[in-house]
């Protein structure tokens, strides 16, 4: 049995119940509670931390708890906006699913432009809305190297469909599509 284990077995029998309670005071939802505080426990224990005492493993389970809940509400904000602006830029209303499926393929096209790791890069950070830092731990690069292809991704995409986002700007604000230029 790993090192961790019997924390992560100690802290599901005992508080379980309580890191369940505690996210569905901040989600106000029990079913996304539960998936939150799954969630936290496999980000918890997934990279085999250990914890000296069950107090400390969950205190950082509930700050991750906290952490995502935070991440999740600006995502969806982010998200929001980022379809006020899509759809404050469609001039017919009766255009209809038929313009999304344009948009959709359009930018289909623009990331098969990329390379391989400009597109995992630019597809990390800002459809799974991943860290500088988590992207470069998932592909095994430096967080330098994500930065670059990150940016040369952004300039690509921005040739390709005539848009201007903002490669350096962050995550929870760039989740949107850029402007068009005439």
């Amino acid at each position: 049995m790993q090192r961790w284990e019997p924390m992560l077995d100690e802290l599901m029998a005992q508080r379980h119940r309580h890191l369940v309670a505690y996210a569905r005071m901040l989600t106000g939802d029990t079913a996304h509670a539960e998936d939150l505080v799954q969630d936290a426990l496999i980000t918890t224990f997934g990279r085999m931390r250990t914890f000296p005492s069950l107090v400390a493993a969950e205190t950082y389970t509930r700050r991750v708890i906290a952490s995502r809940f935070i991440d999740g509400k600006r995502r969806r904000a982010a998200e929001r906006r980022a379809v006020q602006k899509v759809g404050s830029h469609e001039a017919d209303p009766s255009a209809g699913p038929d313009l999304l499926v344009e948009h959709r393929t359009d930018v289909e096209r623009a990331l098969d432009l990329l390379t391989p790791r400009e597109r995992a890069c630019v597809v990390l950070r800002f459809l799974e809305h991943y860290s500088v830092e988590e992207t470069a731990a998932e592909l095994g690069i430096a967080a330098g190297s994500v930065k670059r292809y990150v940016h040369d991704g952004i300039g690509k995409l921005n040739a390709a469909l005539g848009t201007n986002s903002d490669a350096d700007a962050p995550v929870s604000s760039s989740v949107h599509v850029g402007t068009r230029s005439a």
